[in-house]
């Protein structure tokens, strides 16, 4: 039997989620599609290749993925999480059949290197690659972040490595899709700036290079200690200039102009000016459950329901006969 076992969040993944899930079907036991009510086949699709189906309703991904970890039926010792556009590569199958079961007890989690292909194009320059994560964990060993947006897995006791063999980020959405999706995550990151410098909601466990990858912990204090602290026309132009030319982003062509410009210095200018208007809009305003129920308000993001609709997931699960 197969020791992992996989979980896709989907909404509207017809495109992908063909070729996420035969991507790891070679080495799953189970492949478990966690879908947001989804209007197009995707439910449809996934059922077809074999994967088990639940719907749950949607706050955001870090909900929606530990409510996964709290509720499904998991019998493989190791968890692996999937976005629906991303495609874990036939050398990095290989590596997880035979690298997965002789780990040592003392490892509670594997980080793998992330590759994005943006337009066609890998994009290896521009400090792109690899993007270290964590991202297969021990079942009862993982949680992630309660963050709108940027959440990252984390283990809860013993170490992690990280494998060699790299997996994809390959979105087949077009420029459109992509500045749309982005104009969403916007909103969400300065949700999440706001919430760090109000505290209006509970922040969680900090990353550290023990319970996650130890680059995103570090790109994660660098951001909050110091990114987020300089004006927004400022930043997000030195970043873009970090990442095109001291990272040789420019080496990327055509396509890593196009997304360095737009993912490194488009979508950070959007985030700060997204926390400026947010904030101008929260201006007087002095308690905080006033401050969450007027971002809710702007934003249309359930904030002041903590984890709404967790009690729909149950009867969810009933209905199909696995709680």
């Amino acid at each position: 039997m197969s020791h992992l076992d996989v979980v896709i969040l989907t909404f509207n993944e017809e495109r992908h989620i063909a070729r996420a899930i035969e991507s790891v079907r070679p080495v799953a036991r189970c492949v478990f599609v966690v879908d947001s009510f989804s209007r197009d086949r995707t439910v449809e699709m996934a059922r077809s290749l074999g994967a088990m189906v639940l719907q749950h309703e949607f706050t955001n991904q870090a909900r929606q993925f530990q409510w996964a970890l709290d509720n499904l039926p998991f019998e493989a010792d190791w968890i692996l999480r999937l976005d629906a556009d991303e495609v874990i590569e036939p050398a990095l199958r290989e590596e997880i059949r035979k690298r997965l079961p002789t780990l040592p007890p003392e490892v509670s989690g594997v980080n793998l290197k992330r590759k994005h292909v943006f337009l066609g194009r890998w994009v290896r320059h521009g400090g792109r690659y690899p993007l270290i994560l964590l991202r297969i964990f021990r079942k009862g060993k993982g949680r992630v972040e309660d963050r709108w947006m940027d959440e990252h897995l984390y283990v809860t006791s013993g170490r992690t490595v990280t494998f060699v063999q790299p997996f994809s980020d390959w979105n087949l959405g077009d420029l459109s899709a992509f500045t749309d999706k982005h104009n969403r995550y916007a909103t969400r990151e300065a949700v999440d700036v706001l919430n760090r410098r109000y505290g209006l909601f509970a922040q969680g466990e900090a990353l550290s290079a023990a319970n996650a990858s130890w680059q995103a912990s570090v790109k994660r204090y660098v951001k909050e200690s110091f990114y987020n602290r300089i004006p927004f026309p400022l930043s997000a132009g030195l970043y873009f200039l970090w990442r095109y030319i001291i990272r040789l982003g420019f080496l990327d062509g055509r396509p890593g102009l196009v997304y360095h410009f737009l993912q490194g210095y488009w979508y950070r200018f959007l985030v700060g000016a997204r926390v400026m208007e947010l904030e101008r809009a929260l201006f007087g305003i002095e308690d905080k459950a006033r401050m969450r129920e007027e971002l809710q308000r702007i934003t249309g993001l359930r904030l002041t329901d903590g984890n709404a609709g967790s009690a729909p997931a149950a009867v969810q699960l009933q209905d199909r006969g696995i709680a």
